[in-house]
């Protein structure tokens, strides 16, 4: 009776070209899963968008925005106040890490919109440096979820 030779290793598939699979000698590398983009973020990116829009003439005014977005006036200013932030708390809210799988708040991605909202309706500007002092405990505190 004639046994066959066996060979242990390990070996994964990954993508090959177009939809063919290809099998690789090792374990798989490991995937990191950054979990969803907080939705502050998103409508940060949506007003840079948006301005650069306006900017360069493909819509008139904010008028059209929410016509074309099909929501209101209203809604496309609170979108565009956004931009009256300070650059470097854009910054932190366009790379804000968002929430991890358990729920839990992570970093910038614990600040709502409401908050963010309110921090831009100040009676009299403020200069960035003192916006960012302001604004600092609520990018990072939980409580703001």
């Amino acid at each position: 009776m004639t046994r066959g030779l066996t060979i242990t290793k390990r070996v994964h598939f990954e993508k090959g070209r177009r939809t063919r699979k290809v099998l690789k000698e090792g374990s798989p590398p490991e995937v990191v899963t950054l979990g969803p983009v907080p939705r502050l973020s998103r409508l940060m990116a949506l007003a840079i968008y948006m301005e650069g829009l306006i900017r360069e003439g493909h819509v008139a005014d904010y008028a059209e925005l929410a016509r074309l977005a099909q929501v209101s006036r209203a809604r496309i200013t609170q979108i565009m106040n956004l931009l009256h932030l300070a650059p470097d708390i854009q910054e932190e809210i366009l790379f804000a890490q968002g929430f991890d799988r358990a729920g839990g708040a992570a970093g910038a991605g614990a600040v709502r919109e409401e908050t963010a909202r309110l921090s831009t309706g100040f009676e009299a500007p403020l200069a960035s440096s003192e916006e960012t002092v302001c604004l600092t405990p609520l990018l990072t505190d939980p409580v703001f979820v």
